[in-house]
């Protein structure tokens, strides 16, 4: 079984899930998760866990993204982008300082009302059901953050930008807001996530690629380890004959680390055997001069 994460770079007309099912048919392994959903439209980064890496899913999901987007002014569909019906047409009278102004005044902390169109659930149904059965509910704002947001390009109509944003963001209701504070409404063109916390663009692998490594034996070049994601955290080595509580997920007294420095209280740690085998996280427990696991990776 493979552990660890691969950088895929989603291509247009599938569905993260798909994404998911592709991998698992690829690599033959079961044990496999995404890390954030991208409409099928979209492109881009999507960091996928394999084995004991799937237990990062949701922290993965937590981080921050990195999005290119084609905005349309003067457009509104019921999706929110080009892919749905067009509900209006208006004229654009607002002049280039008046779009920017718009569009940098979404810089910080904002309520987004998430889209119809989207996984989200109400009452046990997704919204995306409800759409298609031409129903509208109402749903809660949600506080997102726009981090950086940059126009990389104005060819009116279409604007192109750059947004560095919190995990639940959806962008193209940041296009519909904008069109929306402009009185001409506005749709999502086109988009592509070019980060996902640690993971950029230019690493990002092809279904295909993923074939030709996996027929080359070569995943083991993309396939990034576990304790990659916790490189901040300093790492403690377990002895053989004090490995067997952590290889049960359980805690261990100070005195069974080779280390010997000073810990803080609940200081976090990357614990691994004399051979550098990973096992998971740790917090150092002052009081009881213990380590307790945090979370867990064992392979299995």
């Amino acid at each position: 079984m493979y552990n660890g994460i691969i950088n895929i770079y989603k291509e247009k007309g599938f569905t993260s899930h798909d994404v998911v099912a592709k991998m698992r048919g690829i690599l033959k392994q079961k044990k496999i998760g995404h890390t954030g959903t991208l409409d099928p439209d979209a492109v881009g980064v999507l960091p996928v866990c394999l084995g004991s890496a799937t237990r990062l899913c949701d922290m993965l999901t937590d981080r921050d993204k990195e999005y290119r987007a084609v905005m349309r002014l003067g457009v509104e569909t019921d999706t929110q982008d080009m892919s749905g019906t067009i509900l209006a047409r208006q004229e654009l009278k607002a002049g280039k300082v008046e779009i920017e102004e718009a569009v940098f005044s979404f810089l910080g902390e904002y309520a987004q009302i998430p889209p119809m169109y989207s996984a989200l659930k109400v009452n046990g149904k997704r919204l995306y059901e409800l759409a298609r059965q031409g129903r509208e509910v109402e749903r809660e704002p949600r506080n997102v953050t726009i981090h950086e947001i940059e126009i990389l390009d104005m060819h009116l109509p279409d604007i192109s930008l750059r947004v560095l944003c919190s995990k639940g963001t959806y962008i193209r209701t940041l296009c519909h807001d904008i069109g929306k504070m402009l009185g001409c409404g506005g749709t999502m063109v086109s988009l592509e996530r070019t980060k996902s916390g640690h993971f950029l663009l230019d690493s990002a692998i092809t279904l295909s690629d993923l074939e030709r490594l996996r027929d080359e034996g070569k995943i083991a070049d993309v396939l990034i380890p576990v304790d990659k994601m916790f490189e901040e955290l300093s790492a403690v080595h377990v002895p053989e004959p004090f490995i067997k509580p952590v290889q049960n997920g359980n805690s261990f007294p100070l005195n069974h680390i080779l280390e010997r420095r000073l810990f803080g209280n609940g200081e976090e740690v990357k614990v691994y055997n004399q051979e550098g085998r990973f096992f998971g996280i740790y917090r150092f427990e002052k009081a009881e001069g213990r380590f307790k696991p945090v979370k867990m990776f064992l392979e299995s």
